[in-house]
């Protein structure tokens, strides 16, 4: 399989940044780390095992990102209200810099599959859900989607904009419902140890309400937040996606 790591500074970010690429053919698939994770660690918890077949047949490739949650929304020291400008900037990152660079290594406009756990997931929904012009669909596995659970009760525009269960219900831009419409979105959840299959049923339930057609799966009760229900649902979801 082939495996590639690029680096180069961040201007949106101000640092040095890492991303890895696994495969050599296919539309992207955007992984965003969980919690304070690096760009590696889906490749050391065995996921990207888990989808080798897809990158082996040339279905996909794989970008897998750094995260800086240990910059924003897991660093104690900060004000919730500089963790969400820090958020933007990684939003920012992402659109302006990092789906650039994919698109340049697929040669051409490529479908773009955003995907993440935990709070990876969060990335992934909200990456998409922002912007369905640019993301052809999201995997968002074991995720919350409201922000809010991360700003100590601090809220102002910017954590607004990137907690989909307040902006969703709110947005009257037909354009961007429709792009979401024509989209891949799969919202899944355990019900097992340490899952919130409840945090699911919510951004459910507002897709439902928009008229976003998507799939909500919630896996059994012997399915906990953890690595070995991710490594079965991540694969199991891909055999699903056409583009």
């Amino acid at each position: 399989m082939s495996r590639e790591i690029h680096r180069w500074y961040s201007p949106n970010l101000k640092k040095e940044m890492e991303i890895v690429v696994y495969g050599h053919y296919g539309y992207a698939l955007l992984m965003f780390p969980t919690a304070g994770a690096d760009f590696l660690e889906y490749e050391r918890f065995k996921l990207i095992d888990s989808i080798g077949g897809f990158l082996r047949d040339g279905k996909l490739k794989a970008f897998s990102v750094n995260s800086i949650n240990n910059e924003s929304w897991l660093n104690n020291r900060m004000h919730p209200a500089d963790k969400a400008i820090r958020h933007q900037q990684y939003n920012r990152y992402i659109v302006e810099e990092v789906v650039p660079f994919i698109h340049n290594h697929c040669n051409g406009l490529v479908p773009i599959l955003t995907t993440g756990a935990s709070l990876g997931a969060l990335h992934a929904a909200n990456n998409f859900f922002r912007r369905p012009d640019i993301f052809s669909g999201t995997i968002a596995m074991s995720g919350s989607y409201d922000l809010k659970s991360y700003t100590g009760g601090y809220y102002d525009d910017n954590v607004y904009f990137n907690s989909p269960v307040d902006y969703l219900p709110q947005w009257n831009d037909n354009f961007m419902f429709d792009q979401m419409r024509r989209a891949k979105i799969v919202i899944a959840s355990g019900q097992g140890d340490y899952e919130d299959p409840d945090a699911s049923r919510q951004l459910s339930d507002i897709l439902n309400a928009r008229g976003v057609r998507h799939w909500l799966d919630l896996w059994g009760y012997d399915q906990p937040h953890d690595w070995q229900t991710w490594r079965n649902m991540l694969p199991y979801f891909l055999g699903y996606i056409k583009f």
